[in-house]
């Protein structure tokens, strides 16, 4: 069958959507809304949404027109919806060179075939992760404690989430990755209260719940995804009280 080289170019995994989005969230309800994290959010987006045909691009020879097409589509409304924020706050700038390097991390891996890795994973999530650094910014925020809490809670979430996804598909069978799950999920509730922020160790009380009862079991797919998007959005709430 052949592909439709006309065809638009989206991400199929859905988790990547809810990384790209909840920690930017959290950072703008961190900071407060402001009007320039609307362009910010459809440049942070659409880098997203470059950076996938981009890597797709290492991993086949077919096609490769079509996701260069689309990642420059992508590129150009980013570098536009950039140039409103970085005129109001031009300290995002140091953001690029962080994101350049987390993204060769990622390169790396795509082009030795080792994507699932725990080390690209937690690059990617860190990635993500900064994106609520740079809504809390332009939403008025310093480069202080508090941006350094916005991206770590919202580390910390996606990586509960990474182990607990690992656990009922690829490391279902593996016992030392379901101790290694429970253990993680266990941090996730301490470290908040050793930081000084306990009732946020609530926020992760569903995922522990989660990663207890169901690791290591088969599930499907599709209850995997619903009870992530529940996590996603009870973060999001608990969120709030940051």
């Amino acid at each position: 069958m052949k592909t439709n080289t006309h065809a638009i170019v989206i991400p199929h995994e859905h988790g990547g959507w809810a990384m790209v989005s909840v920690p930017f969230l959290v950072g703008v309800v961190a900071s407060g809304p402001q009007w320039l994290h609307v362009p910010l959010f459809i440049a942070w987006l659409g880098l997203y949404l470059t950076a996938y045909p981009l890597l797709q691009s290492l991993k086949r020879n077919a096609n490769r027109q079509r996701l260069y097409r689309w990642a420059a589509i992508y590129g150009s409304v980013a570098l536009i919806c950039l140039i409103p924020p970085i005129l109001g706050q031009s300290s995002l700038l140091f953001f690029g060179p962080v994101l350049c390097g987390l993204l060769i991390v990622n390169i790396w891996h795509v082009k030795h075939k080792a994507e699932r890795s725990l080390t690209n994973d937690l690059c990617a999530m860190l990635m993500f992760s900064l994106g609520g650094a740079a809504a809390y910014l332009i939403g008025g925020g310093q480069w202080d404690s508090r941006m350094a809490i916005v991206v770590l809670f919202s580390f910390l979430h996606f990586t509960g989430s990474t182990f607990f996804v690992k656990s009922v598909f690829r490391e279902r069978t593996n016992k030392r990755w379901l101790m290694l799950t429970r253990l993680v999920h266990i941090l996730l509730l301490l470290i908040p209260i050793v930081i000084g922020y306990p009732w946020m160790a609530l926020a992760y009380i569903y995922s522990a719940t989660r990663a207890f009862l169901y690791s290591g079991r088969t599930m499907r797919p599709m209850k995997v995804g619903i009870i992530e998007i529940i996590g996603a959005v009870q973060f999001l709430l608990w969120s709030i009280l940051l």
